[in-house]
């Protein structure tokens, strides 16, 4: 038998940098504050009614393909009280592996081979082989430093008549930059004499500081007609195990999206989705999350004030950008993460990972969705290291 040969579809691309990091985490004994996951419970409310589902009769099989359809309904309830539309259940609401699975679905549904996808870097490291693998060409646009906000005019000469795509994510990943409704204006004008579609990655939607709204695509109305909007139970929930999702479109991106979605994975567990109908009226486990998650961004910042880590500013999400340059100005950012793994037992992310040729600028991630006592432990490493 002659020798296995395989032409790697992305053979430039590794294993992912956050299992890389976690696992020289668990090597080294590090804290980790690299990958983003939280180190506490989902609410008991949640872990109670999934428990009541797994013993009820019925819920132990194969849910209806777009989802079940009460989770639907309680979904377009929640969409239409925070963003003031309801989108149709059964024709705009489709309930997903994780964000992820949603992601990757509506690529594999509307990009053929040789069309563009517009993608502001840095950016999570799945968008860009997603888009490979569907043969489509990404086109990077850079977020400007040091807010890491969109240059529109840079946005308006990267679209072609090929560009069938623009991904957006807001809060942002990794920087936890938002964008303002005068952005979603701006956009809109942008794609109004256009054919392109949009992907809305808006994950840490409940996760934005200081008094300011999230600006959903959902409630803008001419972009929704026109977009994919992800959501994350598992950001919401602190669940990030459980990986559910689910994606707001208008019908006829709907219809594209199920047809991808049921030969990937048909259905989401039933019982979770029944569970997660159970909870999601109940609004103050998400209303909450803004102080939450602000209190933790406040206590990390505090914490590292005295460090030679110059922070940068964070609207949103659960990750602080930090320059190192003060500490180590001849390190490239990913030596720079291994050391600090490694020697003085923390693990963060190098930004540089977020970008497609590893652009350097002296900064790494940190995730600040832990319990205090993880916060307090990893600056006291710091500020010794």
């Amino acid at each position: 038998m002659p020798p296995v040969s395989l032409a790697s579809k992305l053979p430039d691309v590794g294993t992912s940098i956050f299992s890389v990091m976690t696992q020289l985490a668990l090597d080294s004994g590090a804290i980790n504050l690299a990958q983003g996951f939280p180190d506490y419970d989902p609410p008991l409310l949640l872990r109670e009614a999934l428990a009541r589902h797994v013993l009820t009769p019925g819920h132990q099989q194969y849910a209806p393909m777009p989802g079940v359809l009460r989770l639907r309904e309680a979904i377009a309830r929640k969409t239409a009280r925070l963003y003031g539309y309801s989108p149709d259940a059964a024709t705009e609401i489709t309930v997903t592996s994780g964000a992820t699975e949603a992601l990757y679905a509506v690529l594999a549904a509307v990009v053929s081979p040789g069309d563009e996808v517009l993608i502001l870097e840095p950016a999570y490291d799945l968008y860009a082989p997603a888009v490979r693998l569907q043969g489509g060409v990404p086109v990077y646009v850079p977020l400007q430093l040091p807010d890491f906000r969109p240059d529109w005019d840079q946005v308006a000469a990267a679209l072609t008549p090929r560009t069938r795509l623009v991904m957006l994510n807001s809060p942002h990943n990794p920087t936890g930059a938002t964008l303002t409704a005068a952005d979603l204006d701006t956009l809109a004008g942008l794609l109004r004499d256009t054919p392109a579609l949009l992907l809305s990655d808006e994950v840490y939607e409940h996760m934005v500081f200081d008094g300011q709204p999230h600006h959903s695509v959902v409630a803008h109305p001419e972009l929704r007609e026109r977009a994919f909007v992800l959501s994350s139970f598992g950001k919401t929930y602190h669940a990030t195990g459980w990986k559910v999702g689910y994606c707001v479109a208008p019908p006829a991106l709907t219809t594209e999206l199920r047809r991808v979605h049921q030969f990937v994975t048909f259905s989401v567990s039933t019982p979770t989705q029944h569970a997660l109908a159970d909870v999601l009226p109940t609004e103050d486990l998400y209303t909450a999350l803004p102080a939450f998650y602000q209190q933790k961004r406040d206590l990390f910042r505090e914490l590292l004030a005295p460090t030679a880590f110059r922070l940068l500013p964070v609207q949103g999400g659960y990750f602080q950008v930090a320059d190192y340059r003060a500490l180590a100005p001849d390190l490239d950012d990913e030596t720079f993460a291994r050391r600090l793994t490694q020697e003085t037992g923390v693990a963060v992310v190098p930004i540089s990972a977020f970008y497609h040729n590893r652009q350097n600028h002296g900064l790494v991630r940190f995730c600040f969705a832990k319990q205090e006592a993880t916060l307090r432990a990893a600056a006291e490493r710091l500020l010794q290291g």
